[in-house]
C-alpha cells in the first residue's frame, strides 16, 4: 500500500552501498557521505544536502526552515519565482504540506507513487512562501529511489529539493555532476550512484477543475491520461519571465550546456558540411551517420528505447559539452512516451540560446 511506504524494509547500508553506491571524483570542499543517518542529520540542523532520486540529484533543505530554503536558492542562484518541490515518505507527509487532497491525486497518488510524479495541491500554511514563489499551490511527491526514501524517513519531515545544480544548467544525474557545478557551495553530498529515470518529474496541476500537465518528466502523458482521461499541456508565457512560475522547468531557458545545440528531425540526417565547425552529436538508435564527421558522438541508445535514452540523456548531453565542439548536433525524438520530455528538454535548451546561436547558458 501507498501509506505503508515509509515503512518499507530496505537494506542496510551496506547492502545499499554495494547496490547503489558509484565512485566520484572526491571532492576538496563538499564531503561526499555513505551514511543516510549523517545526511539527514545535516539536514535536520538547517543544512543543505544533495541526494539522489530516481529521476535526478535534488539539492535538499528541511522545508519549514526557510533560512534553509534560502541556503538552496542561494547556491543554485535561483531566481525566487522558480519554486521548489517538496519530497516526502508518505502519503502522511503529503498531508502535512497540502490543505486539501482531491479524489484524483488521491487515484493518481495510489497509480504512480512512489515514483516520477509531482502533483501540485493547494499548500498549508506550515509551507513557507518561498518554497512556492508566494503561489497558493506547492509540488509534492514521493520519490522512488530507496535512499531518498530512507532519508526522508530519518528526517521525519518534508525536505524540500529541486535540481542539484546551478539554475539553468544541465541536470545531475550522478554525484560527480553535483560537484561539477555546486562544489563549495553546499554542505554535503549523499552519493547513491547513477539515477535510473534520468529526467525530472512529471508535474501536473490539480489546483482547478482540470488536470494540466506543468511539465512532462519522467511519467509519460499517455500513463496519466489512461487514468484521468485527456490533459492539457501548459506553456510558459514568454511576455512574463520572470513572473512566478506555477512549477520548477516551465522557463523557456533551461537545461542547457555551455555549447549551442542544433535540433535535426527524427529521421533526418545531421549533414556533413560544417565548414570550419566542429561539431558533435547526440543521437539515438539505428541511424547511420558518418561518425568521421563529428569531434564526439554520444548514442543514448542502440534501439528505439525511449527509457534508455531518458536515463543516459544529461549524462550524456554534460558529456559532449565538456569536449567544447563548436555546436552539438542533437536527434529528435518520437513525440510520444518519454519522448514527449526529451523533446521539451532539447527544446528548453535550444531556447538558452541568444537569437544568433551565440549565447550561454544560466
Amino acid at each position: 500500500m501507498l501509506t505503508q511506504a515509509h515503512a518499507r524494509s530496505w537494506p542496510d547500508e551496506d547492502a545499499l552501498a554495494s547496490e547503489f553506491f558509484a565512485p566520484v571524483t572526491e571532492s576538496l570542499s563538499t564531503p561526499i557521505l555513505r551514511n543516510i543517518q549523517d545526511a539527514a542529520n545535516r539536514l535536520c540542523n538547517g543544512q543543505v544536502v544533495a541526494f539522489p532520486t530516481e529521476t535526478v540529484y535534488g539539492l535538499g533543505a528541511c522545508a519549514f526552515d526557510v533560512h534553509a530554503v534560502a541556503r538552496v536558492f542561494d547556491a543554485k542562484q535561483r531566481p525566487e519565482f522558480d519554486p521548489l518541490i517538496v519530497h516526502v515518505a508518505d502519503l502522511e507527509g503529503v498531508r502535512s504540506v497540502t490543505s486539501s487532497l482531491p479524489d484524483l491525486a488521491c487515484r493518481l497518488a495510489e497509480r504512480f507513487w512512489p515514483g516520477p510524479m509531482t502533483l501540485v495541491l493547494p499548500k498549508s500554511d506550515a509551507v513557507p512562501d518561498l518554497v512556492t514563489a508566494g503561489l497558493p499551490g506547492v509540488g509534492v511527491r514521493i520519490p522512488q529511489h530507496p535512499i531518498a526514501l530512507e532519508l526522508l524517513g530519518a528526517v521525519g519531515g518534508p525536505v524540500a529539493a529541486p535540481s542539484a545544480n546551478q539554475f539553468g544548467c544541465v541536470s545531475p544525474t550522478t554525484a560527480d555532476h553535483v560537484l561539477q557545478g555546486l562544489d563549495g557551495r553546499i554542505d554535503a553530498i549523499l552519493d547513491g550512484g547513477a539515477c535510473s529515470v534520468g529526467l525530472e518529474s512529471t508535474v501536473i496541476s490539480l489546483m482547478n477543475d482540470e488536470p494540466v500537465v506543468l511539465r512532462l518528466g519522467g511519467l509519460a502523458l499517455e500513463s496519466i491520461e489512461e487514468l484521468s482521461g485527456p490533459v492539457s499541456l501548459a506553456r510558459p508565457d514568454s511576455d512574463r519571465p520572470d513572473a512566478a512560475q506555477p512549477a520548477p522547468g516551465m522557463l523557456s531557458r533551461h537545461y542547457a550546456p555551455k555549447t549551442a545545440i542544433r535540433l535535426i528531425d527524427c529521421d533526418g540526417s545531421p549533414g556533413t558540411d560544417f565548414g570550419e565547425m566542429r561539431p558533435a552529436l547526440l543521437t539515438w538508435g539505428n541511424h547511420q551517420e558518418d561518425e568521421g564527421t563529428f569531434v564526439a558522438v554520444q548514442c543514448l541508445s542502440s534501439t528505439d528505447n525511449l527509457s534508455e535514452c531518458a536515463a543516459n540523456f544529461f549524462a550524456a548531453l554534460r558529456c559532449l559539452d565538456a569536449g567544447n565542439p563548436d555546436v552539438i548536433i542533437a536527434r529528435r525524438f518520437p513525440e510520444k512516451g518519454l519522448g514527449r520530455a526529451l523533446n521539451d528538454r532539447l527544446e528548453r535548451a535550444c531556447g538558452s540560446r541568444d537569437p544568433d546561436g551565440s549565447g550561454g547558458g544560466e
